[in-house]
């Protein structure tokens, strides 16, 4: 028995609007939108009376999905500080191999975004960053060198 393939990771947000864009910048499209107020989601999830806001986005011709989901009941519980180090437990981040960091930083940036450390070169291999976006939402991006 196998894997098959990561369909998508989620993300849980409260400005929907402001995620998406970021995303977007990052150069990933949004492949679609749609309420969900469905007894069997509340059911696989484990919350009672759910309706919720789901958007899915795509890295476009290639695999890798983010869902994003803003909870109107019931509300969403605030987490880790959106400001929470590198080193808390749990999922901090999601890696994007990207073909220009400078670029796709300055674009990120456009959108609130910040540098979580500096952007650092590994060997000559990649050049890395972490970068945190709406809502403490932090990804990691990778630029290939050679």
């Amino acid at each position: 028995m196998a894997i098959q393939r990561m369909d998508n990771v989620l993300v849980v947000v409260e400005d929907l609007e402001a995620v998406i864009a970021f995303f977007v910048a990052l150069g990933m499209e949004e492949e679609g939108r749609f309420p969900l107020d469905e007894r069997w989601a509340g059911r696989v999830i484990g919350l009672e009376d759910v309706r919720q806001e789901v958007a899915m986005l795509r890295i476009p011709g290639a695999p890798g999905r983010i869902e994003l989901a803003r909870f109107h009941t019931p509300k969403a519980v605030a987490g880790v500080p959106d400001d929470a180090p590198s080193n808390t437990r749990g999922i901090r981040r999601v890696m994007f191999a990207v073909d220009d960091i400078d670029d796709t930083v300055a674009r990120l940036r456009a959108h609130g975004a910040e540098l979580v450390g500096t952007i650092e070169q590994f060997e000559n291999v990649y050049r890395l960053c972490y970068v945190r976006g709406p809502e403490g939402i932090v990804v990691g991006l990778a630029e290939e060198l050679g």
